[in-house]
C-alpha cells in the first residue's frame, strides 16, 4: 500500500514560504546571491527590488545592489509573466530562452500588439530593430519612429512595444539606479553584456530553482510564477528527484528535498514588501500568504505589510513632503502589540527610503483618512 503523503496546512506553507524567501529573518548574504536565490526580482517599479532586498537582507543598502546594476553584473529586462525584472547578468544570458515562449505567446494571443504584424517580415523587423537599437539605447518613442519610416502602413507605437516582447532586451541605466533617474531606453541583452544567450534549454532546472525558493508547490503554482505550460509534465520527468506533500485541499505539491519546512508555529514578523513582488504573485492559490481580506494593486503606488506572515495590510510614502510620512492602512483591526511592530518596522523603511528626511511619521489610519 502506498505511503501518504504528509498534509501540510495553510500556515506551514506560509512559514516554508516565508523562509525560503528569507523573510522569516534577514539573512547575511551577497546582494546578488539573494537575487539569484529568488530567481529575480519584481522591477516594473525602478524602487521596488530595493525595498525587497530591504526587507529580506541584514543592513542592506542601496549601493550595494545600484553599483552591480551599473556595472552591468545584474539587468532589468521582460522574463516571467513577460513582465519587468531585475535579474543577474548570468539569468538574464539563460533564462531569457527559457522563457521565450511565454513572452510570445503573450504577444501575439494576449495583447492586441500581436495584430499590428500581420502581413510584415517580423524577421525583418527584428533585424531593423537590433541595428538601431544596438546603435545606441533608444525608448520606444524613439524607436517607433524610425521603425515606421520602413513600415508606414503600420502604427509606430505598436511596432515598437511589439520589439520590446519579440527581442530580448534589457532597460539600460541610469534608470534603476538608487537615487537616478533616466528614461526607458532599450538595447539588446547581447550588446549590453557583451555575450550571447545561451541556447535554448529545458525549463527543469528553473522549476527546480522555483520550488527551492517558493514550494511546496502544485504545476498550476510553477504556471502562475513563470507563465510556462504543461508544468505538470516536467515535474513529473523530475519526481524522483523530489518529494511530495499533500495541501488541505488533497492537491498533491511538489518540492525539492532538504528544503526548510519551518514549525508552523514559529512567530513571522512584521516585513514590508513593495508594490509588486513575487511572493505575492508565484502561486494560483494565493492563501499561503494573502488574507482574504486583502486588497491588492486596486491602486498604484501602494506596497503591502505581512503581519503574522500574511497580508494585512497596505502602505506606501506620500510624495514630495519634507517629513518622511509613511501612510499604513490596515485590512483588519490590529492588536496593540501588531500596531506597535509595524508603526516600528515601518519606522525604519521610512527612514531607509528618506535618509535625509528626519525622524519618520508612521500614520497608520483607516482607509481613507
Amino acid at each position: 500500500m502506498p505511503k501518504r503523503a504528509h498534509v501540510l496546512g495553510r500556515r506551514a506553507l506560509n512559514r516554508a514560504l516565508l523562509e525560503r524567501q528569507m523573510l522569516l529573518r534577514r539573512r547575511r548574504i551577497p546582494v546578488l546571491d539573494a537575487v539569484e536565490r529568488l530567481v529575480g526580482l519584481q522591477a516594473q517599479v525602478p524602487r521596488d527590488p530595493y525595498v525587497a532586498l530591504w526587507s529580506r537582507l541584514y543592513r542592506f543598502r542601496p549601493a550595494a545592489l545600484a553599483e552591480p546594476i551599473a556595472d552591468r553584473r545584474a539587468v532589468r529586462m521582460g522574463l516571467l509573466r513577460a513582465t519587468l525584472h531585475l535579474v543577474t547578468a548570468r539569468d538574464a544570458l539563460t533564462l531569457r530562452s527559457v522563457i521565450d515562449p511565454v513572452i510570445q505567446r503573450t504577444l501575439h494571443t494576449q495583447s492586441p500588439l500581436g495584430r499590428q504584424l500581420v502581413g510584415l517580415d517580423v524577421e525583418e523587423l527584428k533585424t531593423a530593430a537590433t541595428e538601431l537599437l544596438e546603435e545606441r539605447p533608444r525608448t520606444r518613442a524613439e524607436l517607433g519612429p524610425l521603425l515606421a519610416e520602413r513600415w508606414p502602413d503600420h502604427d509606430a507605437a505598436s511596432l515598437s512595444y511589439a520589439i520590446t516582447y519579440l527581442l530580448p532586451l534589457v532597460q539600460v541605466t541610469p534608470r534603476g539606479i538608487w537615487g537616478q533617474t533616466g528614461n526607458s531606453a532599450f538595447t539588446t541583452v547581447e550588446r549590453w553584456l557583451g555575450r550571447p544567450l545561451e541556447p535554448v534549454r529545458d525549463p527543469d532546472g528553473l522549476v527546480l530553482r522555483y520550488l527551492a525558493a517558493f514550494g511546496p508547490s502544485t504545476p498550476a503554482d510553477v504556471q502562475a510564477w513563470s507563465g510556462l505550460q504543461t508544468m505538470r509534465g516536467v515535474l513529473e520527468r523530475q519526481r524522483p528527484r523530489l518529494r511530495t506533500f499533500r495541501d488541505e485541499s488533497g492537491r498533491e505539491l511538489f518540492d525539492v528535498p532538504g528544503a526548510p519546512i519551518p514549525d508552523p508555529r514559529k512567530p513571522a514578523p512584521v516585513r514590508f514588501l513593495p508594490e509588486y513582488d513575487n511572493v505575492l504573485l508565484g502561486h494560483a492559490d494565493r492563501s499561503r500568504i494573502i488574507s482574504p481580506e486583502t486588497r491588492l494593486w486596486a491602486e498604484v503606488g501602494w506596497g503591502t505589510v505581512l503581519v503574522d506572515g500574511f497580508t494585512a495590510a497596505r502602505w506606501r510614502l506620500e510624495p514630495e513632503k519634507a517629513t518622511a510620512i509613511l501612510k499604513i492602512e490596515p485590512f483588519r483591526t490590529f492588536s496593540r502589540a501588531d500596531r506597535a511592530e509595524v508603526s516600528e518596522e515601518g519606522a525604519h523603511l521610512a527612514a531607509f527610503l528618506r535618509p535625509d528626511a528626519g525622524t519618520p511619521d508612521v500614520r497608520i489610519v483607516r482607509d481613507g483618512s
